[in-house]
C-alpha cells in the first residue's frame, strides 16, 4: 500500500501498553514505589489512539516486548525524513534493548536506515522535531550534540541544537512543540538562555506554557493540521492556540505522565510532522504500514470518552 491508497492520510505508530510499568527510575517523573494502574493505562492508551483514529490518521502499531515497558514510547524510535528512519541510540541501557525491535520494524516497512555510531547518543524524535526547513534538535540530557552534525550532513537540512537544562524535561518534545512552519508552543525554562534567544530569532509566533501546564506536559502534544491534542489539565495553553484558529483536544494520560511521557511521546509520524516543510514535496510511495497492523491494540478496547473543547 503506497501513500495514494491512504489517501494522504497521517499515518502513527503506536505500541499497546502491555507491559507499561514503571520497572527502573531514569528520570525524576519516575518512582518504583509510586506503580501505575494497568488497567488505567491501557484504557487511557486506547483512548487516545481511538481520537487520533477519529481525526483521520491510521494507526501502525508495533507489538509490545516483555521486559521493554517503555517501547509505549514511539516518539524516541527514530527521527523520520521523507523516507529515511535516523534509528535511535538510547542513553540508558534500560532503553537500549528497544533498538533491535525499532530498527526490524522501520527496515521491514521500507524505510531506509542511518544508524548513528553506539556512543552518538540520539532519542529520535523525542529530541529532533522539525519547524519549516529547521531541524530543532535538543542536546545534554539524552541526546548529545555531536550527532546533529551527522544529521545535518546526511539530510542536507539546517539543524538548530538546543540545550536542556532540566532534567524533568529531558526530551525536546517534553518542552518545544511546533504547531506550523511559523508558530510553535515551549516551556522557557527548560532551555539555556542561548537556546532561548536561538527559539525567539527563528520562530515567528512563539507561545510560552505556565510552569504548571508545563508540569501537565502541555508541550508534549500531538498536532494533526490545525487540531492540536494534549494531556487534562492545560486550558490557558487551549485559549492561546484557540486564539489562533487550532482546535484543541485533550485526553487523560495521567499514566503516562509517572514515566515522563504523555501524547506525544506516545507516537510517532511516519510521514512526518505537519510543521515540516518537506512535507509538502513529500515521496507518494513512502513506506506505509500494513493493513494486518493497523488496528491492532493488543489490549482491550476499553474505551472512555474524551473530551474536545
Amino acid at each position: 500500500m503506497d501513500m495514494n491508497e491512504q489517501n494522504g492520510r497521517p499515518r502513527i505508530l503506536m505500541c499497546p501498553p502491555a507491559f507499561f510499568g514503571i520497572e527502573y527510575e531514569i528520570n525524576p517523573w519516575m518512582d518504583r514505589r509510586r506503580s501505575n494502574d494497568h488497567e488505567r493505562a491501557i484504557e487511557q492508551w486506547t483512548t487516545l489512539k481511538t481520537l487520533l483514529e477519529s481525526l483521520g490518521a491510521t494507526i501502525c502499531c508495533l507489538d509490545p516486548v516483555p521486559g521493554l515497558p517503555d517501547m509505549v514510547f514511539t516518539a524516541n524510535a527514530a527521527l523520520i525524513f521523507r523516507n529515511q528512519a535516523i534509528l535511535a541510540r538510547f542513553c540508558h541501557r534500560q532503553r537500549q534493548g528497544e533498538e533491535q525491535h525499532f530498527r526490524d520494524w522501520f527496515e521491514r516497512h521500507g524505510f531506509e536506515l542511518l544508524e548513528l555510531p553506539r556512543d552518538c547518543f540520539f532519542e529520535g524524535a523525542g529530541d529532533a522535531l522539525f519547524g519549516g526547513g529547521t531541524l530543532f534538535a535538543g542536546y545534554r540530557i539524552r541526546s548529545i550534540v555531536s550527532g546533529h552534525r551527522r544529521i545535518a550532513e546526511r539530510l542536507g537540512c539546517r539543524v538548530l541544537s538546543l540545550e536542556l537544562v532540566d532534567p524533568h524535561f529531558y526530551h525536546l518534545d517534553t518542552c518545544f512543540c511546533p504547531l506550523n512552519e511559523r508558530a510553535a508552543v515551549f516551556y522557557p525554562p527548560a532551555f539555556d538562555s542561548y537556546a532561548r534567544r536561538a527559539l525567539s530569532a527563528t520562530i515567528e509566533d512563539l507561545i510560552p506554557v505556565s510552569d504548571a501546564e508545563a508540569r501537565r506536559f502541555a508541550c508534549n502534544a500531538v498536532v494533526l493540521s490545525k487540531t492540536v491534542i494534549t494531556n487534562e489539565g492545560c486550558p490557558a495553553l487551549h485559549r492561546e492556540l484557540r486564539s489562533r484558529g487550532f482546535r484543541t483536544c485533550e485526553t487523560p494520560l495521567s499514566e503516562f505522565l509517572k514515566a515522563g511521557g504523555s501524547a506525544k511521546c506516545l507516537t510517532l509520524r511516519l510521514d512526518g510532522e505537519d510543521a515540516a516543510a518537506w512535507r509538502s514535496d513529500r515521496i507518494a510511495s513512502a513506506p506505509s504500514c500494513d493493513e494486518s497492523q493497523q488496528s491492532s491494540t493488543g489490549a482491550d478496547s476499553n474505551v472512555i470518552s474524551t473530551r474536545v473543547c
